[in-house]
């Protein structure tokens, strides 16, 4: 069983050869754009949906990494202040952007060197000087509390190893009345046991998801009221992927379970929460953090 440590080390190389070599990459390993990866690197999983259309959308920064549209959903205002937690090469960001404008700010966070230097040159492309992208840990932000407006995520929250250590997090960098709007991969009823735990669909949006009330529930726990399931939609595992894990008879049992009524499976969802405006004094007299680098021009 990988540590917490080893689990994220696994997501950061991973992600660090995908911003190395973009959606080429990706579609090296059999994945195309807009779908995640098995263990071989040849069967898709997908998982992505497409930004065509959407305002800001910039396609040297969509290496097809997400699984849902968080920003469509984030009900962004002029003038808002954004977080993209697990920013890539800055895609949500950018969408981000075209709805806060030139009066907001969005603030980009990952902890992949590689992508980080890869936003900061597609921002510098796009002459952006209100859009900064920040390397720090989701479970531990380097930025300061009650700074966001909005938050989004995109299908990056089940890959972190403590995620009640994150929604927290989530939970002191939003103002009081902010909100967050996040896609993610959650599980319905029980996985085989085989796809659960193998470190390379870890890295491949799977393994590190949750059970969707359980899920839930962590948002809840770290204070978030008016929760709302945005979206839902089923991630269908094709059975190329299976066979590298079950046999015959357990496909065939899998897939029998799949078409009941117990809803087993994989699922995409979007949701949406929000952080009080008359905080609890447990949140407000917790010491603030001080940002390592939150300055309009630091980052640049």
């Amino acid at each position: 069983m990988e540590t917490a440590e080893q689990l994220k080390e696994i997501v950061r190389q991973t992600y660090g050869a995908i911003a190395e070599g973009g959606q080429s990459e990706a579609a090296g390993c059999g994945c195309g754009p807009t779908s995640c990866c098995g263990p071989s690197n040849d069967v898709p999983i997908n998982m992505a949906v497409g930004y065509d259309g959407l305002n800001g959308y910039v396609a040297e920064a969509d290496l097809g990494l997400g699984c849902g549209l968080p920003t469509q959903f984030a009900q962004i205002k002029p003038g808002d202040v954004v977080v993209d937690l697990g920013s890539g090469a800055g895609n949500d960001g950018f969408v981000a952007r075209a709805e806060t404008g030139e009066t907001g700010r969005v603030i980009g966070l990952d902890m992949t060197p590689a992508m980080i230097d890869r936003a900061r040159r597609n921002a510098k492309t796009l002459g952006y000087t209100n859009v900064d992208f920040v390397y720090g840990d989701i479970e531990d932000m380097p930025l300061p509390d009650n700074l966001a407006d909005v938050v989004v995520s995109n299908c990056v929250m089940n890959l972190v190893p403590d995620k009640q250590k994150a929604f927290s997090e989530t939970f002191r960098i939003l103002k009081p009345g902010g909100h967050f709007s996040i896609s993610d991969i959650v599980l319905k009823g029980d996985l085989p046991a085989g796809i659960i735990k193998d470190a390379e669909l870890y890295a491949g949006c799977v393994s590190g998801a949750i059970q969707k009330d359980t899920y839930l529930q962590i948002v809840q726990e770290a204070g978030f009221t008016g929760i709302v399931l945005q979206k839902e939609r089923e991630i269908v595992l094709p059975d190329e992927l299976l066979q590298s894990y079950l046999t015959a008879d357990e496909i065939t049992d899998y897939r029998q379970q799949d078409k009941g009524h117990s809803a087993r499976g994989i699922y995409s969802i979007t949701v949406y929460a929000e952080k009080p405006a008359a905080t609890a004094p447990e949140f407000a007299d917790s010491e603030p953090k001080t940002a390592s680098c939150c300055g309009p021009d630091c980052c640049n």
